[in-house]
């Protein structure tokens, strides 16, 4: 199985502009940013998903992301925005976002609408029981 662009990134392969690394875990800028400092946070183990993940290493992660978020903070001096969201590549990543103005960073143009009635039967079909 060939390795995801992160993987690449991991190994040194693809270039990077890396904001921060420890033994488990890498944070980069995006190269397609929402906002001017928009960083993605990965395990540097691959995983598709946050399920697949252990609980401890999606804690550690978690941990990664709440450092960098109080620093950004201190940086940017205005709300930081954290969104896992990863359709685009099958390695579990976390964004993170200066927010100076909601409307810029939030385009919902960009977001697929329900059909009628689709969204009660995803409601219906996703509540936990």
């Amino acid at each position: 199985m060939s390795k995801t662009i992160f993987e690449k990134i991991v190994a040194r392969e693809v270039p990077s502009d890396i904001v921060y690394e420890d033994e488990n875990h890498l944070a980069f800028l995006s190269i397609d940013p929402f906002v001017k400092g928009h960083t993605l946070v990965i395990p540097k183990k691959a995983y598709e998903n946050i399920t697949d993940m252990p609980q401890e290493e999606y804690l550690a992660l978690q941990g990664v992301v709440h450092k960098l978020i109080k620093h950004y903070r201190d940086i940017f001096e205005c709300k930081i925005g954290s969104v896992i969201y990863g359709l685009d590549v099958m390695h579990v990543h976390i964004h993170i976002f200066p927010i100076t103005d909601e409307l810029d960073v939030f385009n919902f143009s960009r977001t697929k609408k329900y059909l009628k009635h689709e969204k009660e039967n995803y409601a219906k079909r996703l509540k936990l029981k």
